[in-house]
């Protein structure tokens, strides 16, 4: 009876080893390496007023994090020398029950920087374990158990500590430069916590009252819409109210993807090639920019990027005027 010989081992399994090692590496980088694979995305936006002077917007979303994680936010902190005219932040800041310790340390270089912010789920529940599977079904009713982070606590730093303008479901403006802005906002559309019927009422109160509005300046209003979650319902709706910009977060940029191709998911109805970075949104013969950031964590439950490192955005808006060609 012939001995097998190790040299006539199956191509099959050789090849099922190959496959298994590259996944495990594949793993690994995406782990160790990619996660930590902090990013800045330049973009410009051509959309102040005519002789306006150019504003540097620093759009930060979805930190998710954890007090251990001191690279991240020295990250974040190292963005100040950028020296940001305005931050937007979309929400998804908090990672774990103690995450807030993290969120100071790392935004408190932006003390007294003009900014605004919206909330994500993740500043109100604490991240549980989630089967992946799940992104690639249709979405489920959330359960409603009552919030177990201090989202309270949270908004004091950002509004009491750094000066920042909550959009949750409202309207604000400010001067920045002497460029007039406008801005309206939605809490967290993936739980239908948006209230678009307060939009109307909230941009008028705001026009009403801002003001500028006595000023005889004959100047234009930039008006930017921010959202964590870019559901289509929203994205409409800020078209509809006249946005120039539109700023989102939640999609992660789909987190783990192919190479090459869009991503898997965008964990929302938003169409999946919009899932990261700057686009187009059109809506009843008006558009919009849109901004969507991949953003800068992961939940602690699924710790892995690949193809997708985290990132935080640098927008540079610019006069219509100003031509790149």
């Amino acid at each position: 009876m012939p001995v097998a010989n190790s040299r006539d081992a199956s191509p099959t399994a050789t090849a099922l080893g190959v496959v298994a090692a590259a996944g495990l590496a594949a793993l690994a980088w995406g782990v160790f390496v990619e996660r930590n694979r902090f990013t800045i995305r330049h973009e410009v936006l051509p959309i102040l007023d005519s002789g306006a002077r150019p504003l540097t917007v620093l759009h930060l979303s979805d930190l998710h994090m954890a007090p251990w994680q001191t690279a991240k936010q020295e990250w974040i902190r190292s963005l100040a020398v950028f020296e940001p005219d305005l931050v937007i932040n979309t929400g998804d800041n908090l990672g774990h029950m103690n995450g807030l310790e993290g969120v100071e340390r790392a935004l408190e270089p932006f003390r007294d920087v003009p900014g605004v912010f919206v909330n994500g789920s993740n500043d109100y529940f604490g991240p549980v374990m989630k089967n992946p599977v799940n992104y690639f079904l249709p979405p489920r009713p959330h359960t409603k158990n009552p919030p177990d982070l201090d989202t309270g606590a949270l908004e004091s730093f950002f509004e009491d500590s750094l000066g920042w303008l909550s959009l949750n479901n409202t309207a604000r403006a400010m001067l920045v430069k002497g460029s007039r802005l406008e801005f309206f906002g939605v809490n967290d559309a993936h739980r239908s916590w948006d209230h678009l019927e307060r939009l109307p009422g909230a941009i008028d109160e705001m026009r009403e009252n801002v003001a500028w509005q006595d000023d005889p300046a004959d100047r234009d209003v930039v008006s930017i819409g921010v959202t964590h979650a870019p559901y289509q319902r929203v994205l409409d709706a800020f078209v509809t109210y006249g946005a120039d910009a539109i700023f989102a977060g939640h999609t992660h940029g789909g987190q783990v993807r192919i190479p090459g191709l869009p991503p898997l998911v965008a964990n929302c109805d938003l169409p999946r090639n919009q899932a990261q970075g700057l686009s187009t949104w059109k809506h009843a013969a008006r558009s919009a920019w849109l901004n969507v950031s991949a953003g800068l964590g992961t939940s602690i439950y699924a710790p892995v990027r690949f193809s997708c490192p985290p990132e935080a955005v640098l927008v540079t808006l610019t006069p219509r005027d100003i031509s790149y060609s």
